[in-house]
C-alpha cells in the first residue's frame, strides 16, 4: 500500500509541477532555436558593407557568436530560475543576492566594464573577426574567438593568448583582409 501511494503522489507531483518544468525546457529551447534564427538573418542581412564574401562570413560569425551567446545565457538563466521556483524553492533571495552581486561587481570591476565597453567597440567597427591573422601589440596571430570580455588569439607556436579587451590599444590586420 505505500509503494502505491508513493506511486500516486510521484504521478500528481508529476501533472502539476513536471508537465510545467517540461514545457518550461522546451520553451526555452524553443524561444533560443528561434532566436538565433532571427539573430542569424538580421546580422546576414545587415552587412551591406563593399567588403569580400569572406570578410562579410567572418564578420557575421564573429556577431553572431557574440550576441548569441549572451541571449542564450540570459534565456538558460531565465529558464533554471522558473524550473528553481517550480520546485518549490523561493528564487527572492536569490534574485536580491544576485542583485547586490551585481551591484558589488559593477562597482569594483572597472577593468571588466571597460572590457565589455572596448568589446561592443571592437565588433561595431569591425577592427577584426573569427579567423583573420592580426597583431595586437607584440602578440601575433590567428583570432580563434571574441566575446564581449576577451579576444583569444592563436600564434604560430599553438600558443593561445587571452587578451582582455580593454588592453588592446592598437590592432594590425594583414594587409589583403582589410580591402574594405
Amino acid at each position: 500500500m505505500n509503494k502505491l501511494n508513493f506511486l500516486e503522489n510521484l504521478w500528481k507531483w508529476f501533472l502539476t509541477h513536471g508537465i510545467k518544468i517540461i514545457s518550461i525546457l522546451i520553451a526555452a529551447a524553443v524561444v533560443d532555436w528561434i532566436l538565433k534564427i532571427i539573430i542569424t538573418k538580421f546580422i546576414k542581412n545587415r552587412i551591406k558593407e563593399n567588403i569580400s564574401e569572406e570578410r562579410k562570413k567572418k564578420k557575421a560569425a564573429t556577431l553572431i557568436g557574440t550576441f548569441y551567446g549572451t541571449i542564450n545565457f540570459i534565456i538558460w538563466a531565465v529558464a533554471i530560475l522558473m524550473i528553481l521556483s517550480e520546485l518549490g524553492i523561493n528564487i527572492t533571495p536569490i534574485l536580491a543576492s544576485l542583485g547586490i552581486v551585481g551591484l558589488a561587481v559593477g562597482m569594483a570591476a572597472k577593468d571588466i566594464i571597460a572590457d565589455f565597453i572596448s568589446g561592443i567597440f571592437i565588433l561595431l567597427e569591425g577592427q577584426y573577426y573569427i579567423g583573420d591573422e592580426v597583431k595586437i601589440g607584440d602578440i601575433e596571430g590567428k583570432v580563434k574567438e571574441i566575446t564581449l570580455r576577451r579576444t583569444i588569439l592563436k600564434d604560430k607556436d599553438n600558443m593561445l593568448h587571452f587578451i582582455p579587451n580593454s588592453q588592446i590599444k592598437i590592432v594590425a590586420r594583414k594587409a589583403e583582409e582589410a580591402k574594405e
